[in-house]
């Protein structure tokens, strides 16, 4: 009994993470970005959609999303741990036992996903299922240990969000919910390689095969720019082709032409620049553009249909 007793006490501990801890492990910076995109792929969706409805999908997406985040904190936390701007995770601190985050990330997943189908439908339950196993599993898991294009293929669980939205109101995938899939996914690389440029050292620390630490800034700088030149008149393409208002297609030529001009920048440094200060405004401006992007999209749809009186 008394050997009992010890071992209990040895291996079964309370808790002593807070509200907090568990809420940073759902990234919600990130969540924020995942939620507001998919508002807009579900508002851009031609399917009326009941209200209700609608906010249980948005915030399926959310726990989804929160799960995700989760699930990814606690495969990383090894690496987190060696990693400047990671170490104060709630994990590597110590505050949230690895098991516990787990925990939580399962949980989660499973709410978010069959709350999706049963009150939604199956289809759009079944690709938020497939972005957090995407999230998780191909990029945590693999990818991001593996190869340095890790940003570009695991940049599609970030870009999944708006077709969620719009899956959940439809039912089904169109083009232009592809179309605002692509503006994220090619928007990823150039966003996370200039972070990757001026924290190079945080990545090599790690283990972690970024482009910078394997291909080079040089090339890295290239191809960031290389993304740039098709991101742009791919964001354009929705007020091409009729989706939205050349009202919207104004504001994304601007930005595109933003983006293009912060990235040659970023191209153009010196190699013996050790503060990065494009790079690091790049970063920065590239968050403001998806963000306007999304905004401009929205303004156009809801105003469209204010204006038709749907």
């Amino acid at each position: 009994m008394a050997i009992v007793e010890n071992i209990g006490r040895e291996d079964i501990r309370l808790s002593e993470a807070m509200a907090g801890d568990y809420f940073a492990l759902l990234k919600p910076r990130v969540m924020a970005l995942v939620v507001f995109t998919a508002i807009v792929g579900l508002a851009a969706a031609p399917t009326p959609i009941n209200p209700f409805i609608a906010f249980i999908a948005i915030a399926c997406v959310a726990v989804g999303a929160g799960a995700s985040g989760a699930l990814n904190m606690w495969y990383d936390a090894d690496i987190d741990a060696v990693m400047s701007r990671t170490a104060s995770r709630p994990i590597p601190s110590g505050r949230v036992q690895p098991s516990e985050a787990l925990v939580f990330g399962l949980v989660l997943t499973a709410l978010s996903v069959m709350t999706l189908g049963v009150l939604v439908n199956w289809a759009a339950a079944a690709l938020l299922a497939f972005t957090i196993f995407f999230y998780a599993v191909i990029y945590t898991m693999w990818l991001k240990r593996w190869t340095p294009q890790n940003i570009v293929i695991g940049g599609a669980a970030g870009a999944f969000p708006p077709m969620v939205g719009w899956v959940a109101a439809t039912g089904s995938i169109s083009l232009e919910s592809v179309i605002l899939f692509l503006i994220i996914f090619l928007w990823t690389p150039p966003h996370f390689w200039a972070l990757a440029l001026f924290k190079s050292e945080d990545y090599a620390r790690a283990g972690i095969p970024m482009m910078p630490n394997v291909a080079g800034a040089l090339s890295t700088r290239r191809q960031m720019f290389a993304y740039s030149l098709v991101l742009a008149p791919l964001a354009v393409l929705p007020a091409i082709l009729g989706y939205v208002s050349w009202g919207y297609g104004a504001i994304a030529v601007v930005l595109g032409v933003g983006f293009v001009w912060k990235a040659w920048k970023v191209l153009a440094m010196s190699a013996e620049d050790t503060v990065m200060k494009p790079a690091r405004q790049l970063f920065v401006f590239s968050i403001i553009y998806l963000f306007a992007i999304f905004a401009a999209y929205l303004v156009d749809v809801v105003a469209w249909r204010l204006a038709a009186g749907v």
